[in-house]
């Protein structure tokens, strides 16, 4: 074998710094030894794996044929080090990147079933909308995601885990609040906050009134759920949720189901991984243990 652990790992860090200076800082390295361990991985492999575009080095077409293979060589790497390390299979990190229904709503759980199963796995969240977590799923930056909807890029796998669906909302004292059902002629007239476009949540709205309603009167877009909730309830605005943000407002009298049977707003929750990501029992314990946790809240596992 020509190439060593640690040119695949220096090729890595390049490639998701874009820069020789910023891949030693992260591996602790000298300048002189990333840019060294990189000419002798091209020199054995007989390919050149970057290309130079301003101050950015960019993933020539072999640096990406080579990328994906390189990540699952160093994360097997990790899993015999990891394992050999604690005698427990099941240990390491895993990067997961949320949209922020799942994020508020079934992670935290997720998290303390692992915890209590399996301690010496480390999860790391951070929370995102749909159309970012599948960018950093693509650019490599984490393991694992969770997005609202689906995800049609065929770079992905996609596992649905929940059932899910969106509502209207509007205040107690909203006009709409009190009738039978609104139709989509009266949710046209009506002043919208809503998730901003990128969000899962969005694309389900957007999806659910096409062809239904050709403009929608739309004040304020925002990322954060609570602060549409907030908006709905102290004025005259509409906006359309996922029902897990919402329920508890919704029975405690705070909001206000607006009835729309004319729109078809259900979804799924799903996990999202590379296609290209090899078998990671890491991922798959962490999928197991979602599809029980749906099971022990009756959230209806897809």
């Amino acid at each position: 074998m020509k190439y060593s652990l640690k040119q695949i790992e220096v090729f890595d860090a390049i490639a998701s710094q874009e820069s020789v200076s910023a891949a030693a800082r992260k591996l602790m390295m000298t300048q002189s030894a990333v840019s060294m361990s990189l000419s002798q991985l091209e020199n054995q492999l007989g390919r050149p794996l970057f290309s130079r575009q301003g101050n950015r080095l960019v993933l020539s077409h072999w640096g990406h044929w080579l990328r994906p293979k390189a990540r699952n060589l160093l994360n097997d790497a990790r899993q015999i080090e990891s394992g050999l390390h604690d005698q427990h299979v099941i240990c390491g990190d895993l990067n997961i990147c949320a949209s922020q229904t799942a994020a508020e709503h079934l992670i935290p759980e997720l998290i303390s079933k692992i915890d209590s199963d399996f301690p010496q796995l480390q999860l790391h969240i951070n929370v995102e909308n749909t159309q970012t977590v599948i960018q950093r799923l693509l650019n490599f930056d984490v393991d694992l995601g969770v997005i609202e909807g689906r995800s049609d890029d065929t770079r992905l796998v996609t596992l649905p885990w929940v059932d899910d669906h969106l509502v209207i909302v509007g205040a107690p004292e909203h006009p709409y609040a009190n009738r039978a059902h609104v139709s989509v002629e009266q949710l046209a007239v009506a002043k919208w906050v809503l998730r901003e476009p990128g969000a899962g949540t969005r694309r389900i709205f957007d999806g659910a009134i096409h062809g239904k309603i050709d403009k929608l009167n739309v004040w304020r877009e925002y990322e954060q759920v609570s602060i549409l909730k907030a908006l709905v309830k102290g004025s005259s605005y509409l906006s359309a949720l996922p029902w897990l943000d919402v329920i508890d407002d919704i029975n405690s009298g705070e909001l206000a189901l607006i009835t729309t049977p004319e729109l078809d707003m259900q979804r799924s929750l799903s996990f999202i991984w590379r296609n290209d990501n090899n078998d990671n029992p890491l991922r798959e314990c962490v999928l197991a243990q979602a599809k029980r946790l749906a099971k022990q809240k009756a959230l209806n596992p897809c």
